[in-house]
């Protein structure tokens, strides 16, 4: 196949935790004495790593942090997250999504995870709904100085697998993530988690409401015909 690798998004694409993500910078902000804004964080935080939503969010407040200081927000983010998800009856997961990745282990795809969500956060969900064993490589918001819409992070994926990006294909249910796989030459579908397919269709090569509607064998022949 000429579709080597198919690279997931974490928030929005593989769980639904971006109320739960939202609260804690809200909290963060809070522990600031700053008021959280619903606006402020679709503008820097969706999509983007736990690192330039706080480092931008609070810049737009006029705060410049030192890094050290953003570590240790990022750490007491990363166990606010924890805490959290331990209280959920249920980890809010797609109903079709381990027999997506299955479907991809049969045809021999490689499966990534390329997200601005911290490594400890996403090995945690990972191996708490037992699918860690899916995914050949994660590359996390801690791994890069840059987060999406930098193609950055699916340019290391693609290097750490070894492929082109004509080889690739991402899922994406934002408009940053989408972004940042199109400035890194990956075809991209946009998955309808959050937004309606109508704001996601112009930006993005397909679009679907679920993983079994994508096409893993139309796909293949147009990154075939587009090699």
């Amino acid at each position: 196949m000429s579709l080597k690798a198919v690279f997931l998004d974490f928030s929005g694409v593989i769980i639904d935790d971006e109320a739960i993500n939202q609260e804690l910078i809200a909290d963060i902000l809070l522990s600031e004495n700053l008021r959280a804004d619903d606006e402020e964080y679709s503008q820097y935080c969706r999509g983007r790593s736990d690192r330039a939503c706080l480092r931008d969010i609070l810049a737009n407040r006029g705060r410049i942090l030192p890094d050290e200081y953003l570590d240790k927000l990022i750490q007491t983010k990363a166990q606010g997250y924890r805490q959290k998800i331990t209280q959920l009856a249920e980890i809010p997961l797609p109903s079709n999504l381990k027999e997506f990745l299955t479907q991809l282990k049969e045809k021999q795809i490689a499966i990534a995870l390329v997200t601005g969500t911290t490594r400890s956060e996403v090995e945690y969900i990972l191996e708490k709904v037992q699918l860690a064993e899916y995914f050949d490589l994660i590359v996390a918001g801690d791994d890069l100085q840059q987060s999406k819409p930098d193609p950055d992070p699916y340019l290391l994926a693609t290097q750490k697998l070894n492929l082109e990006p004509s080889e690739c294909l991402a899922i994406e249910d934002n408009s940053v993530g989408i972004e940042a796989a199109k400035r890194a030459q990956i075809q991209v579908v946009g998955i309808s988690h959050i937004y309606p397919l109508h704001m996601l269709q112009r930006r993005c090569n397909w679009t679907v409401d679920n993983f079994m509607e994508i096409e893993l064998d139309r796909v293949d022949r147009v990154l075939s015909q587009a090699g």
